[in-house]
């Protein structure tokens, strides 16, 4: 087995191409070696950053043989053309979450990355914490006996960091606003420990950012084995917080970002707190990646999963526009 360290280019260089970078220095068996971005000022400064080399156009970086893999944080309206290129090229690809803006376009990444026999890894970092590794393991012991319910919040302060011709703030490069943008996150975790969601009802409001999409949104939807999950995000709230708790009939799992994680037992009044040691997900998610490219595994996120798991955000938000549940079925089948 070839043991040298994957090659990557970074594609986008906006602060959450750093944030996978920083990922890579600290993973084992993967490097930086390149990038691009349109602007010389960023891609320059993003060289100096992390002692790679810069090309000139994406074309030049995909013609290198040297580069096995390219970490795309681009726009997601271009997330297709810009995987079809790399396809094409025989590279791999990390693609950051959403998949794409529509279900249509987030299967056809995953069907091109098929059929050129390369690795498609998403951006899927929430489901590796610790703490949800532990839930996860305990429900598929058998020890959180049937699950029944579930409440999930992501939440952010935005304003002072709104910029307003940014592709994330727009209709256009993100539409369904902040559900889609970070809602994915916790739908991610809430189909792997509750199994898949089918129906949504979905509700979204502009409150506070300037622009033309929604900075607070709620869904709740209903899983494959009858239980009820409630999904709110949100860019309007003072400060940061995160919350995920999961129902069973025999325990359940109470963690929110400055509490950490509680556990409660049937029977038990008094929930025992758990620590968990904080891991670097975003370094676990670049070093599997490698090793997919390397071996030949499948990455545990891969583009299908992304596509059904966007299916619920655009589900959640045709409910809003429409007043109506929306079946997962029907996204897939008209790829919205």
């Amino acid at each position: 087995m070839n043991s040298a360290p994957i090659r990557v280019a970074s594609l986008g260089l906006g602060w959450w191409s750093d944030v996978l970078a920083d990922g890579i220095v600290k993973a084992n068996g993967i490097e930086v070696v390149s990038c691009f971005t349109r602007s010389k000022d960023k891609r320059q400064a993003f060289s100096k950053k992390y002692n790679c080399a810069y090309a000139d156009s994406y074309e030049h970086l995909l013609a290198d043989d040297t580069i096995d893999a390219i970490i795309n944080t681009t726009p997601n309206n271009i997330h297709l053309e810009t995987t079809r290129q790399a396809a094409d090229a025989g590279k791999h690809i990390f693609l950051d979450k959403p998949i794409a803006n529509s279900v249509g376009e987030g299967m056809q990444i995953a069907k091109i990355c098929r059929d050129a026999n390369v690795k498609l890894s998403i951006g899927f970092q929430r489901r590796r914490e610790n703490q949800f590794r532990w839930v996860h393991e305990e429900i598929k012991a058998g020890k959180f006996g049937k699950i029944v319910q579930a409440e999930a919040n992501i939440s952010r302060d935005r304003l002072g960091q709104f910029e307003a011709d940014h592709w994330r703030y727009t209709a256009d490069g993100m539409p369904g606003g902040v559900m889609l943008q970070i809602g994915p996150h916790y739908v991610d975790v809430m189909e792997m420990l509750m199994g898949p969601i089918m129906e949504v009802s979905g509700m979204l409001s502009q409150l506070v950012l300037p622009g033309d999409n929604p900075d607070v949104a709620g869904l709740v939807m209903k899983h494959d084995n009858g239980a009820i999950s409630t999904l709110n995000a949100g860019y309007a709230s003072a400060g940061e917080n995160y919350v995920m708790n999961i129902y069973g009939k025999e325990a359940s799992a109470l963690y929110s970002l400055h509490s950490g994680m509680y556990h409660v037992k049937r029977g038990v009044k008094k929930p025992i707190k758990m620590d968990f040691e904080p891991n670097d997900t975003i370094a676990e998610q670049m070093e599997e990646f490698g090793e997919c490219i390397r071996t030949g595994a499948e990455p545990e996120v891969g583009g299908e999963w992304a596509s059904r798991s966007l299916a619920v955000i655009r589900a959640g938000v045709k409910s809003a526009r429409e007043k109506r549940y929306v079946s997962i079925d029907e996204i897939m089948a008209s790829g919205e």
